[in-house]
């Protein structure tokens, strides 16, 4: 509980008469006189000191006095606090000594600070300036005035003295710019006074000298960094709106279940499920599993990031000090150091980080560190090879804790493919996933979601959450919905669409399956902030329509993915737009012109857009990766379709040259992910403009083109060169660029991966469509049964370690099911833990390839051969055996 401020500062009985206005202020130079002329032994001290409320009355005389006062304000704790120890034999306490140099400080930075300013009107007059009685009310404990001592600024005193301090300097006419900038100067200079008193008060206050001198200030500012740290970064997150909604997390967010997994990813028979939270409590407090990462994995939208702001919060409540949650997006890890210990130091932005080499060391201070994303780790990383190192780094960095006595725990989330791909995982990892939402937490929603539905009465709101739960549990309801609704994104996005009346039970008839299901979830959300947005954006400019909005926010998803998944300057978005659309391009520049860089981040909070963290400048993320890849899918399926329209005489619209630049402009930045990929499958199956048979043979034609090298040797324009331009003017912000090598694999491995989902999408058709979706990556089969290039293969696979050591299995390896790669030469490659499931491998020369993990499951395997392949088990070898597959030495 706190003391009043005026009670810290009256060391002596106040008088009978306490003094006010204009008197105080006199007093208060009198006292500084006083303490001048006759020396701390003057029993003047106590008669003047007790009669004052504070030191800060002295504003209440005329500025000008303060200014041009020849005796200067710090010797008063000096006096006062000598006078007081002689007297009572005693010392004040460490809050009554800081109380007292906190405002000769303050009063001695006004003095000087002033004097150096021109300002005309310091000699005003008032009788009484009320603000400072605010003062006398104010109550701070011990850890406050410590922390006004070693961190002024950020002290509940200065925001009193500040705001005192600025009407003050209005009062005499200053206008409100200048009394900002000279009431920050003043605060600014205050510590540098409280560094000349303390020293000359010496021995006379030994407790405050000792505890300032000798560690005490410097142990102080780290835990009081510390405890900023958790209230604004941590302490805020559940407190955080979802959303555009009015509502908190806390308020709607419900404990997970989860199921325990091998380290390796795979199942575990007959384990039981648990609440997330209260496994992973105990597990981060159980001393023998000191060495253990916890790896938490689910799908998009299950909850992974929610779960880490609400259980940094939880930890910050129960746990600290014994562990002190530090939460990181490791979307915002920028580069990578030689070991986990230097990359979070460079992550972290909080003082008793940067100011300490040490911190990671102290003994008292344990972390518990909450590593959110793991699948959005930069792509720069992910294609060197980084994001291999920094698994190994993480589990090192906890192996290494064991029995040593800061013992930090290290919680990391991810998608369940984020893994996939990566040798020699740490075996220290502790894996689990997070489980879809049963019928008890789905109810557990629903109470929350009542809650906080701002409906005009009770029985609205629970009339309201009925229907939602007829709906999905209707015997109409397809099971696919009813799947998505227990995934907390999901649900909330059905949950928000039916309350706004935008989605019924008929909607979701037409539906095949659960991706399609999905699409129109995320079309109807699309299509509803759309119309609200553009009555936002409809004053500013009135040419701007529901079109303009949706080609905005499609530039903005394809932007942000290019931009390494994390977030997307308004200026990179415009310039897209001026490829195919200047129209809406003019109208995003026309807003920016009359609202400003800033207005316009913020006006594009459509569909859960948000200006970007940090300094960005001008830059806009999205609320959940999820709404930028299927806006990214959006965008691609818009270009794909066009590559397939044609004149009235057959000739493309979008002609071989222009086809060529926009495969570069759309695939020349990275792998495409998994999640984009099932977006734009089912929208283009989706769509009446899909024509499968003339995207096939349009794609295929640039894949040959592709692998003889012709764009990346071309002689006149070589489109490599141009994107690999682009995305350094468009994303300057990254420290390390791909060259035309990057650049032209990634082109090329993204046309292969559709080439691919068009074979798989064939092989569910007809015969005569199947035959005319066969991709065949080594060459249509030649007469005498053989590939064209039986090698091809193997040659864009060793060209793709440009991209990394594992460069083309973790861009390609996992879109591998179901391709034909008759008797592909793969001798010796790495292909472990790519998916190869209905893979049709006849003939294929698979002889000391690297299989560990690696998903066989019904591929075709007669004649196909194999040597003394790395991960192959033996009950494997006697069912590939079985399978028709030939092992030789």
């Amino acid at each position: 509980m706190g003391i009043p401020f005026k009670q810290l500062w009256q060391l002596f009985e106040p008088a009978d008469a306490i003094a006010t206005g204009a008197e105080a202020a006199q007093a208060v130079f009198d006292l500084a006189e006083t303490i001048q002329d006759q020396g701390s032994n003057s029993p003047r001290i106590q008669a003047l000191a007790s009669k004052i409320p504070t030191l800060l009355e002295a504003l209440n005389s005329p500025l000008g006095q303060i200014v041009n006062s020849t005796v200067p304000f710090l010797p008063i704790a000096v006096g006062i606090i000598n006078f007081y120890r002689e007297a009572r034999k005693q010392e004040p306490t460490i809050a009554q000594i800081i109380a007292i140099v906190l405002q000769t400080a303050c009063l001695e930075s006004i003095k000087e600070t002033l004097k150096q300013e021109n300002i005309s009107n310091l000699d005003d007059s008032i009788a009484v300036y009320s603000h400072f009685a605010t003062f006398n009310r104010l109550e701070l404990d011990d850890y406050q005035m410590r922390l006004a001592l070693v961190y002024f600024s950020e002290s509940k005193f200065y925001q009193e003295f500040y705001e005192a301090l600025e009407d003050r300097l209005l009062s005499i006419g200053c206008e409100q710019s200048e009394a900002n900038l000279l009431t920050e100067k003043i605060g600014i200079n205050v510590p540098r006074y409280i560094d000349q008193v303390i020293p000359e008060l010496g021995n006379s206050v030994n407790r405050l000298y000792k505890w300032y001198s000798s560690g005490g200030k410097d142990k102080f500012e780290k835990y009081a960094s510390i405890n900023n740290y958790l209230e604004e970064k941590i302490a805020s997150l559940p407190e955080e709106k979802v959303f555009k909604e009015e509502f908190k997390f806390k308020d709607i967010y419900v404990p997970l279940k989860a199921k325990a997994l091998t380290s390796e990813g795979n199942k575990i028979n007959d384990t039981e499920e648990f609440i997330l939270e209260d496994w992973v409590a105990q597990t981060i407090l159980d001393d023998n599993k000191k060495d253990k990462v916890i790896f938490i994995q689910a799908g998009a939208g299950r909850g992974k990031s929610v779960f880490c702001r609400m259980f940094a919060d939880w930890t910050r409540r129960e746990l600290h000090p014994v562990l002190t949650p530090i939460i990181i997006r490791l979307r915002d890890i920028e580069n990578y150091r030689n070991s986990f210990e230097e990359t979070i130091t460079n992550a972290i932005p909080a003082r008793f980080v940067k100011s300490d080499s040490a911190w990671l060391a102290d003994p008292d201070t344990r972390y518990l560190f909450l590593l959110d994303g793991f699948d959005e780790l930069r792509i720069e990383g992910r294609a060197t090879g980084g994001i291999s190192r920094f698994i190994r780094q993480v589990g090192a960095f906890q192996k290494d804790n064991i029995g040593k006595e800061n013992g930090h725990r290290i919680i990391i989330t991810g998608r369940p493919l984020a893994l996939q791909g990566i040798t020699d995982l740490p075996s220290n990892l502790e894996r689990v996933k997070i489980l879809p939402m049963d019928e008890e937490l789905q109810n557990q929603w629903f109470d929350n979601w009542q809650n906080v539905l701002g409906l005009d009465n009770r029985f609205a709101a629970e009339i309201e959450v009925v229907k939602l739960k007829n709906m999905l549990r209707s015997n109409n309801c397809p099971n696919d919905v009813n799947n998505l609704a227990k995934e907390p994104l999901l649900l909330y996005l059905i949950a928000k669409l039916h309350l706004e009346k935008e989605i019924q039970e008929e909607d979701f008839a037409a539906t095949r399956n659960r991706i399609e299901s999905k699409i129109l979830i995320y079309e109807k959300s699309l299509n509803f902030v759309l119309t609200e947005q553009r009555g936002q954006w409809q004053p500013i400019i009135t040419r701007l329509n529901t079109d303009n909005l949706k080609r905005i926010l499609m530039e903005a998803g394809l932007s942000v993915v290019q931009s390494g998944g994390e977030y997307a300057k308004v200026k990179m978005i415009e310039t897209r737009l001026d490829k195919d659309d200047s129209d809406t391009a003019d109208l995003l520049r026309e807003l920016r012109s009359k609202t400003g860089e800033k207005a316009v981040t913020t006006a594009l909070g459509a569909f859960y857009l948000r200006p970007a963290a940090g300094n960005t400048g001008g830059g806009v993320e999205f609320y959940h990766k999820s709404f930028s890849e299927f806006l990214c899918a959006k965008r691609l399926q818009e270009s794909i379709e066009e590559w397939t329209e044609t004149k009235k005489r057959g000739k493309w619209i979008v002609e071989d040259k222009q086809f060529a630049e926009q495969v570069y402009d759309l695939f020349g930045y990275g792998g495409l992910t998994p999640e984009i990929v099932e977006y734009l499958m089912g929208l283009l199956q989706q769509s009446d403009d899909f024509k499968p048979i003339k995207l096939f043979h349009r794609l295929e034609d640039f894949y040959w083109r592709w692998s003889d090298g012709e764009f990346i040797d071309a002689k006149d324009v070589i489109l490599p060169h141009l994107k690999m331009r682009e995305l350094q003017e468009q994303i300057p912000q990254r420290d390390n660029y791909w060259g035309l090598r990057q650049i032209d694999t990634f082109a090329g491995l993204n046309i292969m991966i559709l080439l691919l989902e068009l074979n798989r999408y064939g092989q569910k058709q007809e015969e005569k469509i199947k035959d005319k979706l066969t991709f065949y990556p080594c060459g249509v089969p030649n007469t005498g049964g053989e590939p064209e290039d039986p090698k091809l293969l193997l040659r864009l696979m060793n060209s793709s370690d440009c991209l990394g050591n594992e460069g083309f299995r973790n861009t390609v390896g996992r879109f591998l099911g179901g391709a034909n790669l008759f008797g592909a030469y793969l001798f010796g490659t790495d292909l472990s833990s790519a998916d190869l499931k209905n893979a049709y491998l006849e003939g294929a020369d698979l002889k000391n390839a690297y299989l560990e993990s690696t998903n066989l499951k019904n591929a075709y395997l007669e004649g196909t051969r194999f040597g003394d392949n790395e991960g192959i088990s033996a009950s494997q070898k006697g069912e590939f055996i079985q399978r028709g597959a030939i092992f030789s030495d």
